[in-house]
């Protein structure tokens, strides 16, 4: 195995592409195009994911070694130094590139990576794991907003398409919590039904009427949402096994894509949300080679 391909495990990079959607469904969310403070939250949120997966390992060493010894930094292939170099250093790019967006966007992604080092360090192996998760990946959203309005007000017009990314994070990461032991079929049933709540809250958008070009394609990416996230937990709930879990978790993964495509068409620009969608390919494709959880 190639380090490349070590490094590539340890960041996690086929989740990578799940990241600038946030930016943009952000951007969405503040009422503006997508501009060049978008692509700086967008860097932000790359930066300070690839930070938290490598923590996570750093964090998790003694455990992996039991539950996961293939993992770069149980088997050896990459020094618990290096994982920690690996947290630290992207941590302070991200909140770099926010700063260039704003002094309201460093901060919030100060709160952010905040966010990240709690759950790696502390908040992982307790009941506040999911929750913990979700508010990370909601701060994500509001960071593309903040950023790419220059304004902390853009967050309060954020909120809602960040508490339904949050809301489904925390369906994934509820899953993802026994996924090396064997799911628990309640959670994987919970996460179901809640997967098709928020498809529906997706799919329906905003009160007053939409464009019919609009309406079809929002309608089009819940659905899309839906059928990958959904898709799995059936198995998983009949068949609690490792290796049904984890694809629950892996298409919950890819089913990220498709929901900032969906919460982008409420109120951006469809193209962006087509851009958006352009990512669930190269998601799955490098989900192939290299393991998302």
């Amino acid at each position: 195995m190639t380090a490349l391909h070590s490094w590539a495990e340890l960041l996690r990079v086929p989740a990578l592409p799940t990241t600038p959607g946030d930016a943009f469904a952000g951007a969405a969310a503040s009422g503006l195009r997508p501009g060049d403070r978008t692509l700086l939250a967008a860097g932000a949120s790359a930066c300070l994911y690839g930070a938290g997966m490598a923590l996570n390992d750093w964090a998790d060493q003694a455990e992996d070694a039991v539950e996961r010894p293939h993992r770069p930094t149980p088997s050896g292939r990459i020094t618990p130094g290096q994982a920690l170099a690996a947290a630290t250093a992207p941590t302070t790019a991200g909140i770099g590139l926010a700063l260039a967006a704003g002094r309201p966007a460093a901060l919030t992604a100060t709160a952010l990576a905040g966010t990240v080092w709690a759950y790696g360090l502390r908040l992982k192996h307790t009941p506040a794991a999911a929750a913990a998760m979700a508010t990370a990946r909601g701060l994500d959203l509001l960071l593309g907003a903040v950023a790419t309005a220059g304004s902390p007000a853009a967050a309060r017009r954020a909120v809602l398409p960040a508490a339904v990314l949050g809301a489904h994070i925390y369906c994934v990461a509820s899953v993802s919590r026994t996924e090396t032991r064997g799911g628990a079929p309640g959670t994987a049933l919970a996460a179901l039904k809640a997967t098709a709540v928020i498809g529906v809250l997706t799919g329906r958008g905003h009160r007053r009427p939409a464009p019919a070009l609009r309406a079809r394609a929002r309608a089009a990416l819940a659905g899309a949402y839906v059928a990958t996230a959904a898709g799995p937990c059936p198995h998983a709930a009949l068949n609690p096994s490792p290796p049904v879990s984890q694809r629950a978790v892996g298409g919950g993964i890819r089913a990220i894509v498709p929901l900032q495509a969906a919460l982008t068409a409420r109120s951006g620009p469809l193209g962006a949300a087509a851009l958006i969608t352009v990512l669930a390919p190269v998601t799955r494709r490098l989900g192939r080679k290299v393991s998302p959880t």
